[in-house]
């Protein structure tokens, strides 16, 4: 018989319990009992959802106080010299500490889990010696049998993925480290096997990446050892994102179980089951159901593929799965209401995907008339939101298709405009600014609710944002600023602003995902013909112009951004949605040209996160992406300064590409990492304007002068300082006022000294 199993359940909560759990802790609203009572409240519930659905394999462990990676690293005491680490399990305050950073030491980088909108805590191995701090994967699974009466599924991050995840070695001790951790993971499986765990799932999705030959040499001896080592326990070797490398040599490897992603990997990973076939020996974990996409599968398709499995793997070797851990997703759409029907119809969230599972099972068990409503209702649903008005606006299409079968280029190159920029503006050497958005008090998010209930007219909101757009274009003069911003008091999120005023978008009131620590975030839903309406931000730019002679920005998000960090629709392809979005975005950036706006910021920090992760694939992506970005842009006039910002990710590949965007200024994040970006700058030239954030705006810290004088120090040596501009990391929406104000005037103190070291000569 089959069995039903997902890799991964959302830690969150259906109304964001842990989110919040999280927050009154850090704010010392919680004594750390009562936090880790209502943690384990919510991960008990978890489990019983998914026993109540009838789920097989509950996977224990995935459950997590932060992120999943911190988690592993913490587990083996791998803590950054920089917080004082004494051994021991890490406590909170330690473990906090590592993520967001404390007033003594910077929080260890923050980066992308693959292609996907989850960020990670990157762990530290430099001076490390790793030992094992606390069993957690065996904690998880005593917990879910004592109180559920649960043989849970143990969940670990293996030690290929974790290491190539780890930054702070060289490549050549990577093979050192795997010696280092591998009696450690072996001691973890051990007493799991003493516990009587029967199956224990190690993700390993680096596999799925372009691995080479020694890193499958890596992992031959690093399941042999495990294998020699726990010969009575069952591992699943679990990869996804995407197909494996390397197939034939990963089915022979000593373990019981494979887990292969049939949804974003189905194309490579069904050609090699089907040209090579499946060990008998061993159980196939078949991600059939979309671990990170937001629609309703057709079951009738699914079941056409477990069918051809079925040929290859016999049902009983059979698992039948999500293609990677449901915390990708929101939690249930059961509290959906106010979603078009034909689009509600057509979702699944976490809970809706176990059922899915557990009906493809059913089907494969007992036959597809034993299911036979849930087929054709599932159905019916992806029919009819194909056939809905939304999907098919002839007009968009067809203008849309005649703007992108052209080049897209601006009307003079980057020399002349600079030129004709720095005519208009005559601002001074390292010009500063700020990313965009100011704080987001308590005032202002139940100013927008009270506006939202219609407990406010349009007038009574517009006119309190207008008082916080004085507020703030007063402070920024104050602080010394060269280039403004209005602030962006008016918006919820960089991209659900921009869905609300496009056609094509659904948003739902609670399909929250977790983003990075406790900032869940509810992205929009594009489901149809994107398309401009009116204009989306034209009149509190050009308000905040109307009351400073200083330059204001406009403020947009570009198109690559709006797609990554929205669920889309699968009907058309990505490529198809992102020259939508540009088109409508160009519409925007013409309309604030048109307002007198001369300075326009089009926010692309999410290009790199889609980059696919095979690198055949990429070229083709980045390629669109840059046209994309392009069509948004380039109608403006050449001396209208485009401004891009990008975050959270590793450039070293695509510098060209970044380059190729043409904006007149990018901002990079870069203190996060430590300034290792701009060893990028130091092997690869760039001859446009650009600023790396010389401060991390995720940390409640206040960095010093000094700090950014370095990181400003070591930018100069390998950048035009013609072209160099100052500013934060990112946005400053989440952080507090007195904090904000207080950065920004160490990053203008820096900035006057470095105009001080750099201004002769330029």
């Amino acid at each position: 018989m089959a069995k039903s199993s997902v890799l991964g359940y959302p830690r969150i909560g259906g109304n964001r319990e842990w989110k919040k759990a999280l927050e009154a802790f850090w704010a010392g609203k919680l004594e750390q009992n009562e936090f880790e009572s209502q943690l384990r409240d919510i991960r008990v519930n978890h489990w019983r959802k998914q026993q109540e659905q009838g789920i097989d394999y509950i996977p224990v462990g995935d459950f997590s106080y932060y992120d999943q990676v911190l988690d592993t690293a913490a587990m083996f005491g791998i803590v950054p010299a920089r917080f004082g680490y004494k051994g021991g399990p890490v406590q909170p305050s330690l473990y906090y500490g590592i993520a967001r950073g404390t007033k003594e030491a910077t929080a260890s980088e923050m980066t992308k889990w693959f292609n996907t909108n989850y960020h990670y805590i990157v762990p530290e191995l430099d001076g490390a010696q790793p030992v094992l701090t606390e069993n957690k994967p065996l904690i998880a699974y005593r917990e879910a049998k004592e109180t559920l009466g649960i043989e849970g599924r143990p969940v670990l991050i293996g030690p290929l993925t974790f290491l190539k995840l780890s930054k702070g070695y060289k490549p050549s001790e990577l093979d050192g480290w795997i010696d280092r951790l591998l009696p450690l993971y072996i001691q973890v499986l051990s007493e799991l096997a003493q516990e009587g765990v029967e199956w224990v799932q190690v993700d390993e999705p680096v596999l799925a990446t372009n691995i080479s030959a020694e890193d499958i040499e890596r992992v031959q001896r690093i399941y042999g050892a495990i294998a020699s080592a726990v010969p009575s326990l069952k591992i699943l070797l679990q990869t996804y994102f995407e197909s494996v490398e390397f197939y034939t040599d990963l089915v022979a490897l000593p373990v019981a179980g494979i887990g292969l992603d049939f949804v974003h990997g189905l194309q490579g990973n069904l050609a090699a089951i089907r040209e090579y076939g499946f060990p008998q020996d061993k159980t196939l974990g078949a991600g059939i159901i979309d671990g990170r996409g937001i629609w309703r599968a057709d079951l009738h398709e699914k079941l056409k593929l477990v069918r051809e499995l079925e040929g290859i793997v016999t049902s009983d070797r059979l698992i039948i799965q999500s293609s990677c851990s449901l915390l990708h997703v929101p939690v249930t759409t059961a509290a959906e209401s106010k979603l078009p029907e034909e689009l509600k119809n057509a979702l699944a969230f976490a809970d809706e995907k176990l059922s899915e599972l557990v009906v493809l099972t059913k089907a494969i068990n007992g036959g597809e008339l034993s299911v036979e409503q849930e087929l054709s209702s599932s159905e019916a649903a992806v029919g009819a939101l194909g056939r809905s008005a939304a999907r098919n606006r002839t007009e968009v299409r067809t203008a849309v298709a005649a703007i992108s079968g052209q080049e897209p280029v601006r009307s003079k190159p980057f020399g002349d405009r600079h030129a004709a920029q720095q005519s208009k503006w005559q601002l001074p050497i390292f010009p500063t600014t700020t990313i965009g958005s100011f704080p987001q008090t308590a005032e202002v998010r139940k100013a927008r609710q009270l506006w939202r209930k219609g407990e406010w007219s349009n007038e009574q909101y517009n006119a309190f944002i207008r008082e916080q757009i004085d507020v703030w274009i007063g402070l920024q003069e104050d602080i010394g600023l060269d280039v403004l911003v209005h602030g962006e008091f008016e918006r919820t999120d960089m991209v659900e602003f921009f869905g609300e005023k496009l056609a094509g978008f659904a948003f739902t009131q609670f399909g929250w995902v977790q983003s990075y620590g406790s900032r869940c975030v509810k992205p929009p839903i594009i489901y149809g013909d994107v398309a401009f309406e009116e204009a989306m931000t034209v009149e509190e730019t050009q308000y905040a112009q109307s009351k400073t002679k200083q330059p204001v920005k406009g403020m947009l998000t570009g198109p690559i951004t709006i797609m990554n960090w929205s669920f889309v629709r699968e009907d058309i392809t990505r490529e198809q949605i992102a020259y939508q979005l540009a088109y409508a975005l160009r519409q925007e950036v013409e309309a604030l040209e048109k307002a007198g706006i001369g300075m326009i910021q089009v926010d692309e920090p999410a290009v790199r996160e889609g980059l696919p992760l095979k690198e055949k694939d990429q070229a083709n992506y980045l390629d669109w992406a840059v046209k994309a970005f392009r069509m948004t842009t380039c109608t403006v006039q050449p001396e209208t300064q485009i401004h891009t910002h990008m975050c959270y990710c590793e450039f070293h590949d695509m510098i060209d590409s970044i380059e190729a965007m043409d904006a007149d200024v990018i901002s990079i994040e870069t203190s996060r990492s430590h300034g290792e970006l701009i060893h990028s700058f130091e092997e690869n030239t760039y001859g446009l304007g650009i600023g790396l954030g010389v401060y991390d705006i995720h940390s409640p810290r206040v960095p010093s002068v000094d700090e950014m004088t370095n990181m400003i120090d070591r930018a100069l040596r390998v950048l035009d300082p013609k072209l160099f501009w100052i500013n934060p990391d990112c946005g400053l929406k989440t952080r507090g006022l007195e904090e904000t104000v207080a950065s920004l005037r160490n990053m203008v103190d820096a900035t006057k000294l470095a105009r001080e070291k750099h201004s002769v000569g330029v």
